[in-house]
């Protein structure tokens, strides 16, 4: 009997204070386009970026079926790609195949550095949350990315207070400048707000394009 070739597995994390559901149509749009989609639900505002990284996501890393060639790819939206950052850092993963992060704080955000302190703030954001200034030695620490990573930027936001805080192009959340991380292969900025990024069809294009070739498309198909 022949053994058919596994078919690649996209890992997707969402961002903080969301859950699963957030990535859900991205998830079943990957699923049709011949991916295996694993959603992980973690609980975002109750660890560190560490201990999310080091075990919630690797227990889900471990539970996958490995072999036949077949790759782990990442999908993130906002700071579960800082998870994945650290996560890539500290472990190897043989299989790692190629990562999109949307709306990722890579260099922090400016509305951290100005709620942190705020009790509400530690409360619905938690240990995590603390971590995503702009200041903060956490993210300095992971340094360049060391794998094939795609950046989506947003650059839309209803939010006047926002924009008024965050010093240019922004989503609402994350400047379009701190999205960026040396070491990424492809950088794209798309007309979307943070918070609902993830269910755009033309943003889900592009991260299928991205896990197929490693660029974004620039020209219609």
């Amino acid at each position: 009997m022949i053994s058919m070739p596994r078919k690649d597995t996209v890992v997707l994390l969402h961002g903080l204070a969301r859950t699963g559901r957030s990535m859900k149509k991205t998830a079943q749009i990957l699923g049709q386009e011949g991916y295996v989609p694993v959603v992980v639900d973690y609980p975002s505002w109750k660890h560190s970026i560490e201990y999310l990284a080091d075990e919630v996501l690797h227990e889900v890393l471990e539970s996958l079926q490995r072999g036949s060639h077949a790759r782990i790819h990442f999908v993130t939206h906002s700071m579960g790609g800082i998870i994945v950052r650290y996560y890539l850092k500290h472990h190897q993963l043989g299989e790692l195949g190629r990562v999109v992060m949307l709306g990722p704080p890579n260099q922090g955000s400016e509305l951290v550095d100005l709620l942190k302190d705020s009790p509400v703030f530690k409360i619905l954001h938690g240990p995590a949350g603390q971590q995503l200034g702009t200041a903060d030695r956490f993210l300095k620490s992971l340094g360049p990315v060391r794998f094939e990573l795609g950046v989506i930027a947003g650059q839309k936001t209803g939010d006047p207070v926002s924009s008024r805080i965050i010093p240019g192009p922004n989503d609402g959340k994350v400047g379009v400048e701190r999205t960026k991380v040396p070491g990424m292969k492809d950088f794209l900025v798309v007309p979307y707000s943070h918070t609902f990024i993830m269910r755009h069809k033309g943003v889900i294009d592009q991260i299928t394009h991205f896990l197929r070739h490693g660029v974004f498309l620039r020209e219609p198909q």
